[in-house]
This record gives C-alpha cells, sequence and structure tokens, in this order.
C-alpha cells in the first residue's frame, strides 16, 4: 500500500487525499516506462481540475484491478451539429470517485501527414488542461488525436475551442473515421505521390459521411507513400492507398560499389539478393547489381538496405488496395488490389480518385450489413460481384494466388488473356491488328 498523500484539492470543504493504488503501482516496476507513472504526473503538478480528475481515475483504476471487472458505460454525447466524434464514459462507481464519474473522449482529426507547429501543440495543451483532465494521446490506431477525460459539461466548450484554431472531430461509430497518412514526400525520398493531397482531397469530400453517422459500420482510409506501408494501410484500413511505380528502379552503380566496399560482398548477398522474395536480384563480379524489373514486387527491401543505391522509379502512382481489417466477423483480412496502378499527379487524376472513392463507400453504404466491414461485405458476395458494381475491369495482378483445384477449365485463358493484352494496348494508344 502507498501512503494516502495530501494534496491541495478540495471536495466540500474538505482535504482530498491520493487514492492508494497498489495494483496500479505493481505497473511502474517492470523496465519499460508505464502509462500509470503519466497519470500519476498530472495528478501530482498538473492543474487543480486536473489533479482532482486524475486522482480519481486512478482510484478507479485500481478499484477495477481488485474487483477484476471495468466499471465503465456508454452514453450519448455530442456537440452540436454533429452527430459523432465523442466517446461517451460514464463510472458506475461515481460515488466512490466523482471527480471522474464522466471521462469523455474527443476524437479530434490530425493534419495530414501529422505536421504540427510548437505553437499549435501548447494551443491543445492549453485548451486540454482547462476543459479536460491534461490526458491526450498521439496518435491512436484511428489517427486520432486522442483528448481523453471531459465532462459532458466541458465538451461543447472544449471543441468550440479546438474549432478556433483549425481543428474538427474525427470519425466515431458507424461513419467514416479519421484518416490516416504517412509524412510522405515532405520528408521521405521514398514517396510515390501527393499523400497530402489524396488525404485531404477524399476526407474533404466525404466529410458529411464522418460528422454525421450513417453508413453500416466504419469505413477508414489510409494512405501510405510507398510499399513500407508506414500507417499499416494494407491490413488496417478498408481503402488503402500505397504509393508505388511501374518503370525500372534506378540504380547508382556507384554508390552500390561504396556499400559493398564499406559492408562487404558477402553482407550485400546476404541483406540484399538473397532476401529478395522474387530472386529479382544479381550481384555481378564487378559489384554492380542487375535486377529484373519484370520479376520485381516493389517490396522496398533492397531500397530500405541500399537507400543511397537504390530508389523507386519514375513512373509513380498508387496501388488501391480495399476490405483490410482486423477481427471481427470473419478474421483479419488483407486488403484486396483492386486498382494495380492509377497516376496521381494531375487535377483530373485526383478527381477520378475522388470519383472512385465515392462509388466505393456508396457501394458500402448500400450493399453491406448492419456491423459489417466492406472486406466481410466482399467476403460474403464474391469480388466478381464487387468489381462489377464498380466497373472495374480484372486485371492479373489482383491474383493473389493461382487456382490448386484440378476441377477448372482453363481451355478458355488464351482468348481471355488476348482480350486483356488488347486492352492494355488501346489504353497505351497502340494500332490494333485487323487480325
Amino acid at each position: 500500500m502507498t501512503d494516502r498523500k495530501p494534496t491541495d484539492d478540495k471536495t466540500n470543504g474538505e482535504d482530498r487525499a491520493v487514492h492508494p493504488t497498489p495494483h496500479l503501482d505493481e505497473l511502474e516496476s517492470g523496465p519499460w516506462p508505464s502509462f500509470v507513472t503519466g497519470i500519476k504526473r498530472l495528478r501530482d503538478e498538473g492543474s487543480e481540475g486536473n489533479r482532482e480528475i486524475m486522482n480519481d481515475l486512478l482510484g478507479q483504476l485500481n478499484h477495477s484491478y481488485e474487483k477484476r471487472l471495468g466499471f465503465w458505460k456508454g452514453g450519448t454525447v455530442s456537440v452540436f451539429g454533429y452527430g459523432g466524434g465523442i466517446i461517451p464514459r460514464f463510472s458506475e462507481v461515481a460515488d466512490k470517485f466523482p471527480a471522474s464519474k464522466e471521462f469523455h473522449t474527443l476524437r479530434v482529426m490530425p493534419p495530414a501527414g501529422y505536421h504540427y507547429t510548437t505553437d499549435v501543440l501548447r494551443q491543445m495543451c492549453d485548451i486540454w488542461e482547462k476543459h479536460g483532465s491534461g490526458l491526450i494521446a498521439f496518435h491512436g490506431q484511428s489517427g486520432d488525436i486522442m483528448f481523453q477525460g471531459c465532462s459532458t459539461e466541458n465538451v461543447q466548450k472544449a471543441f468550440d475551442d479546438l474549432n478556433e484554431i483549425g481543428f474538427d472531430l474525427g470519425g466515431a461509430g458507424p461513419a467514416l473515421r479519421t484518416a490516416m497518412s504517412c509524412v510522405g514526400h515532405a520528408r521521405c525520398e521514398q514517396s510515390c505521390y501527393d499523400e497530402v493531397r489524396a488525404h485531404r482531397t477524399l476526407i474533404n469530400s466525404l466529410l458529411d459521411e464522418m460528422h454525421r453517422p450513417s453508413l453500416p459500420y466504419k469505413f477508414k482510409f489510409k494512405f501510405s507513400g510507398c510499399a513500407n506501408d508506414c500507417v499499416n494501410a494494407i491490413h488496417r484500413a478498408d481503402f488503402a492507398m500505397i504509393g508505388t511505380w511501374r518503370d525500372d528502379i534506378k540504380i547508382n552503380q556507384e554508390k552500390v560499389k561504396e556499400h559493398i566496399a564499406e559492408k562487404g560482398r558477402k553482407y550485400t548477398i546476404d541483406t540484399v539478393v538473397s532476401m529478395c522474395p522474387t530472386r529479382a536480384i544479381s550481384l555481378n563480379d564487378d559489384d554492380t547489381l542487375e535486377i529484373d524489373n519484370k520479376s520485381c514486387v516493389r517490396c522496398m527491401h533492397c531500397i530500405n538496405v541500399m537507400t543511397k543505391a537504390l530508389s523507386p522509379g519514375d513512373d509513380r502512382g498508387v496501388s488501391i488496395l480495399i476490405g483490410g481489417k482486423r477481427a471481427l466477423k470473419i478474421g483479419d483480412l488483407m486488403g484486396i488490389m483492386v486498382v494495380p496502378f492509377m497516376k496521381l499527379e494531375t487535377d483530373e487524376d485526383f478527381e477520378k480518385l475522388e470519383e472512385f472513392a465515392a462509388n466505393v463507400v456508396e457501394f458500402f453504404a448500400e450493399n453491406a450489413l448492419e456491423h459489417e466491414r466492406i472486406g466481410e461485405t466482399i467476403d460474403r458476395i464474391g469480388l466478381p460481384a464487387f468489381l462489377e458494381a464498380l466497373d472495374i475491369d480484372v486485371d492479373p495482378n489482383m491474383v493473389s494466388h493461382p487456382r490448386t483445384s484440378c476441377y477448372v477449365r482453363t481451355d478458355d485463358f488464351d482468348d481471355e488473356a488476348a482480350k486483356w493484352f488488347e486492352r492494355k494496348a488501346r489504353e497505351a494508344g497502340l494500332q490494333i491488328s485487323a487480325e
């Protein structure tokens, strides 16, 4: 048991003592930083309101550990004109811990690419110290800035002040959720498109779906500038945009030789050549690299190891994958490749992207069952039905694994392949012979 230390906080004219937290103290004893330490610091060093809320929050959390039960329940809390963005939490043991009886969370959209100024961060902290508990999380897996711990009375006040400095509520409930984009071309040399513009274009055009929840369940956009996928888009987003390129990897052979001279041939073979998933890389006797670009799957590994010697090609764009999610009804799903390559350079390109995204969300709204993600919808109705509804041409790059069943007719494969090559030739502006 810890000592009960008096504080300056007063309730009904009586001194309030610090709640003992023996179970939480154990969480501070390990080798890693503990969230408990941060909450205790707010309890001991925060503003008067912060100290009171954090003290009772720690008391309730320790009580939950003692009883092995959670004591929070939901409800309905919102701000004027919005149907989502607030996560309500009401305490079921408010008589024991009155200062934290209401501990609502405001989900606030961050700037695309997570770009902040120190002045803005200080303003956020001042607002939350004034209206909330002082506890802020940057950023949850949802992508939001999580302002945690606010009374029902102060939710509107906090939102008004945050809105005044340019911030808006994110998504919650059966709605379009807050999008995430990597830092991208602002500081990353692997970026293959303008992530920030794509992020803001799609969210601004679909903002009503975020603030006025009306979808069957949640829908997430995520934007990664390359296949390193720093925002976990492929396996966590209903609509994932991954930067890629379709010409050859650029090779600086002089930098290759410098790398080998520094690290050695064995190291280069072990970490680059042997690690290529399609064996597309070979090392020549004169310490130059060769890459079979037709076999390259743009996994980024070789580029990550030899960042000065290798870099993405110049014909850059995005791949779009649909349906990634974590476990719900049918377990985890990776995104399905539905658009292998799309250019994103001109205004017309972004208009095309905006139209496609709106069609996907509309399809989800009209066809998904309640509490069903779009990946589960596609699993239920079949990928061909989804592609047909969105008017997406089937592409060989969509195949994740060839059929292994022998009960599949293949006598028309050559005809279908010829049609595909003919279509690609027309798209490239090539003349098709009469034959």
